[in-house]
């Protein structure tokens, strides 16, 4: 037997800490972040799964390999480092049971897997690369990612990127803006909401922001609008791909299971080539999103095949 090729992920290792009390003075602890997200969705989508990421040798660091590993997530190529400790989210419980956010809490955030850490191999064996742009307001994590997108050309790996801009992460708007745009290029799937659209080509209509965005020639680009569905654009025709309705209970997640289920789509098909193609990837995308939004929860929502089949 050949060994099939992987999806791989680059990200931040992150835990969410969801309160069970409404005194916020006990908590669940649950995988978190959108790339952390995107490689379990891969995994439950059949697909085999690589996270590189970096953890350390504590008690959280152990809850998390071990967690990503039960969703059948590779580490191999993942960097440990016995100072490091893993990014937290602090999610409270209000009075009316409403879910909101208390902190963040990040106490190394400079220690990154570098740049001359990452392995030729795990590039070697991907049938794609996805990454997104959590990272990129560090240094070093930007001098990794830059490197891992070069192994990626190297190895003929498709690159995709989600935008994915959380803006309190970033010193100023235009730092981010740029830092985002450099790495637009490299992208051979793009995917990114209506509002991210319209921050990074500073436009105010959707159709002003697909425009510019055609300057940069990309393959494929999925610009994502919620209960609207998704505008797929490719070879610089926009096709408005609609979603099936659903009743949302939570929609964390669901961006992260519409990307886990594009790379699924091409992972086993390839690029689309045609529009009836893409339509298929993106209402394949769509579906998971919807379905991830009736649930409670971010990785616990990630849709498995057998959903995907029973909610047709």
């Amino acid at each position: 037997m050949g060994t099939a090729k992987h999806v791989l992920i680059y990200g931040d290792a992150f835990v969410d800490y969801i309160a069970t009390t409404k005194n916020n003075d006990l908590f669940d602890l649950y995988l978190g972040g959108a790339t952390v997200n995107v490689s379990a969705g891969v995994s439950r989508l059949g697909v085999p799964s690589e996270f590189i990421t970096v953890t350390g040798e504590d008690e959280i660091s152990a809850f998390f390999c071990s967690a990503l590993k039960a969703e059948g997530v590779n580490m191999t190529h993942s960097i440990r480092h016995k100072e490091k400790r893993i990014s937290g989210v602090y999610i409270h419980l209000t009075e009316t049971n409403d879910r909101v956010f208390a902190s963040y809490d990040n106490e190394t955030p400079d220690l990154q897997v570098q740049a001359e850490q990452l392995a030729d191999q795990a590039f070697a064996a991907a049938s794609l690369f996805h990454f997104c742009s959590g990272t990129l307001f560090h240094e070093d994590a930007r001098e990794t990612t830059a490197r891992a997108v070069e192994l990626s050309k190297t190895y003929g790996v498709l690159c995709s990127y989600d935008v994915n801009i959380r803006p309190l992460r970033w010193e100023s708007e235009e730092l981010c803006r740029q830092t985002v745009l450099r790495f637009l290029p490299q992208a051979d799937i793009l995917k990114l909401t209506v509002e991210e659209l319209l921050f990074l080509m500073e436009t105010t209509t959707l159709a002003e922001g697909i425009d510019k965005l055609n300057d940069y020639k990309l393959p494929l680009v999925f610009v994502t609008d919620g209960e609207h569905g998704t505008h797929a654009v490719f070879k610089e025709q926009t096709i408005h791909v609609p979603v099936v309705p659903v009743k949302p209970v939570d929609t964390t997640g669901a961006g992260d299971a519409f990307m886990a289920g594009i790379i699924r789509q091409i992972h086993l098909k390839g690029m689309p080539k045609t529009a009836e193609e893409l339509v298929e990837c993106a209402t394949f995308g769509n579906r998971l999103g919807a379905l991830c939004a009736t649930r409670a929860g971010a990785i616990t929502a990630m849709p498995r095949m057998e959903d995907v089949e029973e909610w047709q």
